[in-house]
């Protein structure tokens, strides 16, 4: 029998939550894997079709479950974000490129970015690990100060890969934040006063 209902406490990370069934009744546990034909990740507040099976515990889980509509509309106004979001990370890495290839900056500068960027998408990718299966999480303020270092290209590239962090706002805002600061810092480098003191600092330490 075909059920209709609304999906609510939608944990994206760990990719369960629960249905309330429309006009009553009792609630059933949902899960990612529990989907059927489903062309982007629910969110909580989306209206599902599903089946009902009771558990040996008495309660009840959805299974075959499909969602209602696929809200193009609002795919279509995430995605603006994401393809900007896009935008921003290539062409500064296109940027970096040109800078250190036209010697501008030293080659190191390059090698930080990609490194620190690595480390970063690998902290995402643990912590969303960690959330499925609820074992320590990585707190959210070392995940921006990776970003901040210059991992956000790679954080940029893990919150789309993974879907990890990718639906929860202030998140968003804090990284974008951070990411700012960063290609201000950046920005300084290509001052002459910023390349003198970073040509100085690198050669100290070689």
């Amino acid at each position: 029998m075909k059920f209709q209902g609304k999906l609510t406490h939608w944990n994206d990370d760990k990719g369960f939550g629960f249905v309330e069934p429309n006009g009553g009744g009792e609630r059933a546990f949902v899960h990612i894997k529990s989907f059927t034909r489903c062309s982007r990740r629910p969110v909580d507040g989306d209206l599902i079709v599903y089946e009902k099976k009771q558990q040996k515990d008495g309660r009840y889980k959805a299974e075959n479950i499909r969602l209602v509509a696929d809200r193009k509309t609002s795919k279509k106004r995430n995605g603006n974000p994401r393809k900007l979001g896009a935008a921003i990370t290539i062409g500064f890495c296109a940027f970096l490129v040109f800078v250190i290839g036209t010697g501008r900056l030293p080659l190191e500068v390059l090698y930080f970015y990609i490194a620190v960027s690595v480390v970063t998408f690998f902290a995402y990718a643990l912590d969303k690990s960690a959330a499925q299966n609820n074992r320590w999480r990585t707190q959210e303020s070392t995940l921006h100060l990776f970003g901040l270092m210059g991992g956000w290209p790679g954080a940029f590239y893990a919150q789309n890969k993974l879907r990890h962090k990718s639906k929860k706002s202030a998140f968003k805002h804090v990284f974008w934040f951070t990411v700012v600061i960063n290609l201000a810092m950046f920005s300084w480098l290509l001052t002459q006063e910023g390349t003198t003191l970073l040509r100085s600092v690198l050669g100290t330490l070689g």
